[in-house]
């Protein structure tokens, strides 16, 4: 009994040593990736984003209209520290500190990395240039054929959110679509 408990735990060790080698990726934040998608050539991505309601959701939450409708909610204190609130407005509102690159900023909103995963392993160029690589390395597709990025989208945009007003995936995909341009 003593030598098949021993090999449980030394299984269950192994397993935990395993487990904590495995990298966590690293959210690098929208400014390290407008390095590389703000060109033509990108199809002027980080723009596209910049320009969009996303870019300024965490912002939203510092106005006095939010303020109300958190009351209303029976939130109590600052919308922009509840995690009712940051989790659909601030980008990894839930990720440990050690894994917010010195670049990252909450302030940015729902950024590039809320949709396409933690930048930081797949951003060089010749990892991006290998989608099978970048998706290895953390990269995340959303698809309008599959249906994964409604679904994505509707994790935020549903009647759970105070605001909601119904949610034509569609028409919003269209305006926020940013796909480089083929060659």
């Amino acid at each position: 009994m003593k030598a098949v408990t021993l090999v449980v735990m030394a299984i269950a060790l192994a397993s935990a040593v395993s487990l904590a080698a495995e990298p966590s990726h690293e959210y690098v934040g929208a400014k390290v990736c407008a390095m590389c998608h703000r060109t033509p050539k990108s199809g002027e991505q980080f723009q596209k984003w910049e320009a969009s309601k996303h870019s300024q959701a965490y912002k939203t939450l510092l106005t006095p209209e939010a303020k109300k409708i958190a009351e209303a909610k029976g939130i109590k204190g600052s919308p922009a520290e509840a995690k009712e609130c940051i989790e659909c407005h601030v980008t990894a509102y839930d990720a440990p500190a050690s894994q917010l690159g010195p670049k990252f900023s909450k302030e940015d909103g729902v950024q590039c990395e809320t949709c396409h995963g933690p930048g930081k392993d797949y951003m060089k160029m010749s990892i991006m240039k290998n989608q099978k690589e970048a998706i290895a390395n953390g990269l995340t597709l959303l698809s309008i054929k599959d249906g994964s990025a409604q679904k994505f989208c509707e994790t935020c945009h549903n009647k759970k959110s105070p605001t909601f007003k119904e949610f034509d995936f569609k028409a919003m995909w269209a305006k926020i679509a940013h796909p480089v341009p083929q060659k």
